[in-house]
């Protein structure tokens, strides 16, 4: 890419970002961010072929790399032996949950899209996909645990998805607040805390 083409794609990023957090996915204006760019129309469309596809390239990248810290956590963890999962439930989710949020206050901008601004897009439900995902992982160890002889009473589906739900919904609103990176660790340290033991009363452990 020659450092003209850089810089004016550049130019569309700044301004696209400043747009879309000021009015959000639905309401920014793709013209008001081609006029603050500095360039025509025409010229964008040689870069995206729509709002979607520019936002796509804003955060997608962190979106994917987020998520896959998530995923990543998910599997370490089940590939431990079933008699060390009942041990080791904290220590990984919770060095998971510190490293995605190290990494969303390094791209703060980004987060602050995909949390806040990103509403008509495919990344408005990431708390809903994590907590997909989190609840395939809760039925999985279950699983371990009537196997080891220490069932776990079934949880109502529709408690279970408040109760999920809600705990990535506070742990986002540590990012939304940008509150200084050391007060969100200790803040998120006591959550972990919370949730952790409010999860093991209910499972019976």
């Amino acid at each position: 890419m020659g450092e003209e083409r850089s810089a004016t794609l550049e130019r569309i990023h700044e301004a696209a970002k400043k747009e879309f957090l000021e009015k959000g996915f639905l309401g920014a204006s793709l013209r008001t961010i081609v006029k603050l760019a500095g360039v025509t129309t025409g010229a964008f469309y040689g870069y995206y072929r729509s709002k979607e596809e520019l936002f796509e390239a804003l955060v997608g990248r962190q979106y994917e790399t987020f998520i896959g810290f998530f995923c990543r956590a998910q599997e370490d963890f089940a590939a431990l032996p079933p008699e060390e999962q009942p041990e080791n439930l904290g220590d990984i989710s919770g060095a998971c949950m510190l490293e995605m949020l190290r990494y969303a206050y390094d791209n703060l901008e980004e987060f602050k899209l995909l949390l806040c601004c990103s509403e008509g897009t495919r990344f408005a439900g990431m708390a809903d996909e994590m907590a997909e995902i989190e609840t395939k992982a809760t039925h999985d160890y279950q699983d371990i645990l009537e196997g080891l002889g220490r069932p776990s009473p079934r949880i109502d589906p529709r408690l279970e998805h408040i109760l999920i739900t809600g705990m990535f919904n506070a742990f986002f609103e540590l990012i939304i607040h940008e509150m200084p990176l050391h007060e969100a660790e200790n803040y998120l340290a006591e959550m972990r805390a919370f949730y952790t033991a409010g999860w093991m009363k209910i499972m019976g452990q």
